[in-house]
């Protein structure tokens, strides 16, 4: 049986960033880029509007003709025209006139505001349309001026951002029919463990439905990364070394799980061995996913990830996303981190950094935060509720209602440009 080192959280991230590497870019259609990550800054080649306009339905005047204007003495303006969206008036606007402007539309030479539809009374004489006036308008009261938005050259969102509906709408605005974007790091899956049952199999005494596999593919399409699953295998050596092989080939990174322990089953670090794999580590000082265990192999990482589902989903977020992360060229490729107050106690002494499967919500603007379901790692059920890790540092005795505790937001996707630190109260381990 082998003996294991531990090492800390930390010093496990960074041993796993000295292999990252950078995705290269590639071109795609605008209708194809949601959730993809830009390959290029976005700059702007042009102000943003472009032209002066009206941001409301009402009538482009001049500003200085309605000086004297009041409710008991209203002024006339004669309604020389009438433009929408998209139009441009030929006549330029003089001495008491107006032309009627729709939201959106060009600003006409000579107006310099916009009185808003509902201020005005309208109102036909002869063969002439007029509007009057009652109040006072301001130099560029309702106006969106040009550039205001945004300016030529500006830079807007940087290169490896997620491309949400708000920069693909950037995106259209500047033209983009075709976005740069990066190309995704392919992942592939493989669940381990002769107990696994494919998810339409029915129930066997002792054997369970393979649910690692589903939800660490999921956890990679959130990612960023693309999907390639192998067929679950059982715990034999000879098949296990052939598939992770193949997969190596086939593959930017390998994601197995299960094995990793030191049982008479566990055949992963035998496999290593065997295909001169260099183990970075095969234990850290974390609760739950100590045997979480990462080799490298021909600038390849092999992620071997514990069978327990909570220990698994939590090696792949501290570990696997930031490397795929900074792959798609992300400056923060960690989890997003905060600060929340505990709403409930947290007893339990931790001689080991824990990650808790939480729930953080607001609460009168602050961040709360709160375990869910039973803190065991081979419990699935707590993860379906979690929208965050609440870390307890090790050598700590328990936590109280309203004390500070950091926690790992797994859905907010600014990140985070360093990892959650430790804070060491022993040097030891």
């Amino acid at each position: 049986m082998e003996r294991r080192r531990p090492i800390w959280v930390k010093d496990a991230i960074e041993k796993v960033m000295e292999w990252k590497r950078l995705g290269s870019v590639e071109w795609i259609s605008i209708n194809e880029c949601d959730n993809r990550f830009l390959g290029e800054p976005l700059i702007s080649d042009h102000d943003v509007p472009h032209f002066d306009r009206s941001p409301y339905d009402g009538f482009a005047i001049r500003s200085e003709d309605t000086l004297n204007a009041t409710s008991e003495n209203p002024v006339c303006f004669e309604v020389i025209d009438e433009i929408g969206a998209g139009q441009v008036s030929p006549l330029k606007v003089s001495q008491f006139q107006a032309i009627r402007i729709m939201t959106g539309a060009a600003l006409p030479q000579g107006a310099d505001c916009v009185i808003m539809l509902e201020l005005v009374k309208e109102e036909q004489q002869e063969n002439k349309k007029t509007i009057m006036i009652k109040r006072k308008v301001k130099t560029g009261e309702n106006v969106s001026f040009k550039g205001e938005d945004v300016k030529k050259g500006d830079r807007l969102i940087p290169k490896g951002t997620i491309i949400t509906p708000g920069v693909k709408a950037l995106l259209a605005t500047f033209g983009y029919s075709r976005v740069p974007v990066i190309k995704k790091p392919i992942i592939g899956v493989i669940a381990t463990g002769s107990e696994l049952l494919d998810v339409d199999e029915p129930l066997e005494h002792g054997k369970i439905r393979n649910s690692n596999g589903y939800m660490i593919e999921s956890q990679i399409v959130r990612a960023g990364a693309e999907v390639r699953k192998y067929e679950n295998r059982a715990d034999e050596i000879k098949s296990l070394c052939t598939a992770i092989e193949t997969a190596l080939s086939e593959c930017d990174y390998i994601i197995t799980t299960g094995g990793v322990s030191v049982g008479d089953y566990d055949y992963l670090p035998e496999i290593y061995k065997r295909l001169g794999a260099n183990v970075l580590f095969n234990k850290i000082a974390m609760r739950p996913g100590s045997v979480t265990t990462v080799a490298n192999l021909n600038d390849k990482l092999l992620f071997g990830l514990s069978g327990n589902p909570s220990a698994c989903y939590v090696g792949f977020e501290l570990y696997v996303r930031p490397i795929i992360r900074f792959w798609l060229h992300s400056e923060k490729p960690y989890l997003t981190k905060a600060k929340a107050t505990l709403r409930t106690d947290f007893p339990k002494p931790n001689p080991f950094n824990r990650f808790v499967r939480s729930r953080v919500t607001f609460d009168m603007d602050k961040l709360v935060v709160e375990p869910v379901g039973l803190d065991k790692s081979n419990v699935v059920s707590s993860i379906a509720w979690a929208n965050c890790l609440m870390v307890i540092p090790g050598g700590t005795r328990g936590y109280k209602v309203g004390d500070a505790v950091d926690v790992l937001l797994f859905e907010d996707q600014t990140g985070s440009d360093e990892p959650w630190i430790e804070i060491h109260k022993s040097s030891k381990l």
